[in-house]
């Protein structure tokens, strides 16, 4: 038995992402994970599992998205690496479909068990861990949990600041917290803190040398939409117009 090739898994994907080619991507995986299976390839199956519990969060699929957190919740357990980071990964992106399909009760255990382990085995600055704490903090903002979510934000920003090129992300949890905001405490009475949160998020999306690639248009399709209910329409349409060059392949290699 042989391992498939992960590195290179990862690589065709990326390709896949940078021109949203969400139904050739979904190809790529499911033949990949094929052939893991056919290899007998745990840790690979494990692997392209949690790629495609993102995809088919991004797309809506929830059916698909729950079978593939039944699969590598069961991989995990049959490899027993239950303690490592490897299912710290797996329980974060697993947690982060339930609360993308509105099962919060259930995703917050399985964010525990990822801190638990991350927290204990990753470096400060490690963006895995960022990306817990932005992930839990909105899953803890959907539970109404606010002072924890607008803590975990913090310990996420905290951690991607230390880190370089994560401008993308912090911009994103700029904007996840100006809503914990307005959810916590009103818009009014948030306001000054919110439009600082806003304008942050905008010159972080700003920065200099940012590469404009696909997950730079992945970012800013997301963020577009809050910009605009936040009043900054402007922007927001700039924003849409840079995704559409850079999945149509004309700024991929562009950078501010």
């Amino acid at each position: 038995m042989g391992q498939i090739a992960i590195d290179r898994v990862i690589e065709r994907l990326d390709r896949y992402y940078e021109t949203n080619d969400v139904a050739g991507a979904e190809r790529h995986l499911r033949y990949w994970l094929a052939e893991a299976h056919a290899e007998g390839d745990t840790r690979g199956m494990i692997t392209v599992c949690n790629e495609m519990m993102g995809l088919y969060r991004k797309n809506g699929n929830r059916e698909k998205a729950f079978a593939c957190v039944d699969e590598a919740l069961a991989l995990s357990k049959r490899e027993g690496i239950e303690e490592t980071v490897s299912a710290g990964t797996v329980y974060v992106n697993c947690a982060t479909v339930y609360t993308a399909f509105g099962r919060t009760k259930d995703a917050l255990p399985l964010f525990e068990r990822a801190a638990a382990i991350y927290e204990k085995e990753l470096g400060a600055a490690d963006t895995r861990l960022g990306s817990l704490y932005n992930n839990m903090a909105a899953s803890l903002a959907d539970a109404g949990e606010y002072a924890r979510s607008e803590e975990a934000y913090g310990k996420a920003l905290s951690v991607m600041g230390r880190g370089t090129g994560a401008e993308p992300e912090l911009a994103v949890t700029k904007l996840n917290l100006a809503n914990l905001l307005e959810a916590a405490h009103g818009m009014e009475a948030a306001c000054e803190r919110i439009e600082e949160c806003v304008q942050q998020a905008h010159d972080l999306l700003e920065t200099e040398g940012l590469p404009r690639n696909g997950h730079y248009a992945f970012v800013c399709d997301k963020c577009a939409p809050v910009f605009e209910y936040y009043g900054c329409f402007l922007y927001a349409n700039e924003l849409r117009r840079r995704v559409a060059e850079i999945y149509a392949g004309e700024g991929r290699d562009e950078r501010t």
